[in-house]
């Protein structure tokens, strides 16, 4: 019994061991909830916070004409040049001088690329000497043969008639003796040879001398100007051929992309990624831009001819160009229902670049009518205006309030119920806003 009742005897070491661990238990307990609840009460503050809003008052209604234009229809598109021009080479050959960089302003007629001339400059140099050559041809046929040559064709007829006189002489001789039988018959033949011949000399130098005192026919003559018609040609084409390798502006603008660099070869035939190239540079005139839109088929119907227009861009909204519409597709774009339509950039300037985002806004050209003028209502900013409604702040708080529009103009979104004028508006109002928020307003 006394060895059991000392095994029940409380260890007094091992309590003061776990003492230390309980209260470091505790200690990070109460910190624990310490920090949750400062995170409520900094939660509770965070959502009792007053919203930062823009504000701004609302002015008293005017009548429906002075509110500016309306405005019948918005549309985006892109701006284009109205004239884009891919500039190629008329030549084959390898560029060996290039004179403008991408964005480069240039004028007409400015040279922006040279080819390698060298083959063009010797055809050039050939064509000359062949011109050359027909040229001295007609003018020796025109001017007839020289004196001296007729003097020499009649020296040649004389000598051949003084010739033949003697064949003739010889002849007669010859034909005696063989008559008598001192020579053979074979002598008479041989001098009636040459007496033959000699007859034929005669006339042949005869005609020579003719033909050199009358001179070329018209005929050869004519046949000597045809040629030299065609060498002209064929110089006037060389000619081209070395011009075309000094390449220029064909108008006034802005190089938009340059497609070659120094020894790439450029070819009239065919265009290769890794090959020859086809277009040098690609530029248009920046002063002559258009908006493209793709009109909705329902919305057509609102825009007339020439309907004016003012046109913004998401790089810079704060600028306005007014516009008017140039040209209107004859054919719609069945799969999309849409019409292509190009509206005229007035005044275009440095800011604006092709393919730029833009928004064009149409107004109604129509005078207003004598029941719309009298029509009184309240003008306010686009932005603030969401699904029918707007908020207004009243003692600290936003209100939400229903509002009925009668469409848009120059000056905002025209207001005809819901509000009266003198109210402080929030306009862009923050996603999360709510009926019945606290606001702060940071700008009136």
């Amino acid at each position: 019994m006394e060895t059991e009742l000392k095994s029940l005897r409380i260890d007094r070491s091992q309590r003061r061991e776990r003492e230390p661990k309980a209260i470091g238990k505790l200690i990070a307990i109460a910190i624990v909830i310490a920090a949750a609840a400062i995170g409520a009460v900094f939660a509770v503050k965070k959502l009792n916070a007053a919203t930062p809003v823009e504000t701004i008052q609302v002015q008293s209604p005017m009548m429906s004409s002075a509110a500016g234009e309306q405005v019948v229809l918005t549309a985006t598109g892109y701006i284009i040049a109205a004239h884009k021009i891919e500039v190629a080479s008329k030549v084959n050959g390898r560029v060996a001088w290039i004179g403008v960089d991408k964005g480069d302003r240039v004028q007409a007629g400015q040279v922006l690329v040279r080819l390698e001339d060298d083959e063009y400059r010797a055809q050039v140099v050939q064509q000359q000497g062949q011109l050359a050559n027909l040229e001295a041809k007609l003018a020796e046929d025109e001017h007839g043969s020289r004196p001296e040559e007729i003097q020499r064709a009649r020296a040649d007829v004389n000598q051949a008639k003084a010739d033949l006189a003697d064949s003739k002489a010889t002849l007669d001789r010859t034909r005696q003796l063989v008559s008598e039988g001192v020579l053979a018959k074979q002598a008479l033949d041989d001098a009636q040879a040459k007496y033959d011949g000699d007859i034929s000399k005669v006339a042949s130098l005869q005609r020579t001398l003719d033909l050199a005192v009358l001179g070329p026919r018209k005929e050869e003559i004519d046949q000597i100007k045809g040629q030299i018609e065609q060498a002209r040609g064929a110089l006037a084409y060389a000619q081209d051929q070395l011009d075309n390798t000094v390449i220029k502006a064909p108008v006034s603008g802005t190089i938009l992309d340059r497609n070659v660099e120094k020894g790439e070869f450029i070819t009239t035939g065919f265009v290769g990624d890794k090959g020859a190239k086809g277009y040098i540079v690609t530029m248009a005139d920046l002063n002559d831009l258009q908006v493209e839109l793709d009109i909705s088929q329902n919305d057509l119907g609102k825009l007339g001819d020439r309907q004016k227009g003012t046109i913004t861009t998401d790089a810079y909204p704060d600028r306005k160009y007014p516009g008017f519409i140039e040209q209107v597709s004859p054919e719609a774009d069945r799969a999309k229902a849409t019409v292509q339509v190009k509206v005229r950039v007035e005044k275009p300037d440095g800011f604006l670049r092709p393919d730029m985002n833009a928004t064009v806004v149409f107004y109604n050209d129509a005078p207003a009518q004598p029941a719309t003028s009298s029509k009184r209502v309240v003008v306010v900013p686009a932005s603030a205006v969401e699904n029918g409604a707007v908020f207004v702040v009243v003692n600290g708080r936003a209100v939400k309030r229903p509002v009925t529009t009668s469409g848009k103009s120059d000056k905002g979104v025209l207001i005809e119920s819901g509000l009266i004028g003198g109210e402080d508006l929030i306009v862009n109002p923050p996603a999360k806003l709510k009926d019945g928020d606290r606001v702060e307003v940071k700008q009136s």
